[in-house]
């Protein structure tokens, strides 16, 4: 049963498709901008427990990094549910049913150095099957000075998992990915100088939707002023399962000890209270 496309058009299903990431413009209301923009803040002052400060301590700025915020936080729960984004999800991945998979919130303060490493987004995660997506929002105007996702396009169809990067050598994670066995990532800066890159300058309200093969990066915030207040959230189909391989984010043991126990074994659908249902046709 093909899903009615209603808030992407054909451009940005080919555009996807092809080069593995697309935008999708003034998805988001005023209304859910300004609302997620306080909630952000309340977070920044109140980190969680599986929240990484990925800027050395001493240096300008702050890239700070947060999981499963949406656990903890009213707003964020609201805006993964409630917002236009589950439907969003739906349509790009065609399912019939659509469940939430966790967020990421990606915040780079003014005058922050620190880049986010090259890498695809599965590699991370303990999940199978073809219907994966990313949601990209930003909260405040996002340029490629202040940081903007680069995306090489069209490696999502090079057939390649490579191992998952570590955003930062302190952050835990590490070691944890070493244990994964998938190929090395090749030189980041080969890979990027020889592929198209593609990136987008958004507006609040805009979202940027990406394949979790395709590989990305971005550097870091050189504004000295304008924030640049990210959130990834993941949304899955009915064809995703569970996949037990070692090596996979959810293994590291802060995360663990702050999630129910995950109760899935290797080729079962994802459910569960950690893994809500948010759409259904």
């Amino acid at each position: 049963m093909r899903v009615e496309l209603t808030l992407i058009d054909p451009g940005q299903w080919e555009a996807y498709h092809e080069q593995g990431a697309c935008v999708v413009r003034g998805v988001l209301s005023g209304e859910w901008i300004e609302r997620m923009q306080k909630a952000v803040d309340r977070i920044l002052q109140d980190p969680g427990p599986g929240s990484v400060e990925y800027t050395p301590q001493g240096r300008r700025g702050r890239y700070y990094g947060d999981f499963f915020v949406w656990r903890r936080d009213a707003d964020f729960a609201a805006f993964m549910r409630d917002s236009p984004l589950p439907r969003l999800a739906a349509e790009m991945l065609q399912a019939t049913r659509v469940r939430f998979f966790y967020d990421q919130l990606l915040v780079k303060e003014p005058c922050t150095r620190e880049v986010t490493p090259l890498h695809q987004d599965l590699a991370y995660w303990p999940i199978r099957g073809r219907q994966i997506l990313s949601i990209w929002v930003g909260f405040d105007p996002v340029t490629e000075d202040a940081g903007a996702v680069q995306y090489l396009a069209g490696s999502h169809r090079w057939g390649k998992l490579y191992a998952p990067t570590a955003f930062g050598e302190a952050s835990g994670y590490a070691e944890l990915f070493r244990e994964a066995g998938l190929e090395p990532m090749p030189d980041p800066d080969r890979l990027i100088r020889d592929a198209e890159s593609l990136h987008f300058d958004l507006e609040p309200g805009d979202v940027v939707l990406h394949h979790p093969l395709v590989l990305h990066h971005a550097p870091g915030n050189r504004r000295p002023e304008g924030r640049r207040r990210g959130l990834a959230l993941r949304y899955v189909g009915e064809d995703v399962t569970f996949d037990a391989r070692p090596g996979t984010f959810l293994q590291n043991p802060r995360l663990a000890a702050m999630l129910p126990p995950l109760g899935l074994r290797d080729g079962e659908p994802l459910s569960g209270e950690l893994f809500p249902e948010v759409w259904s046709l």
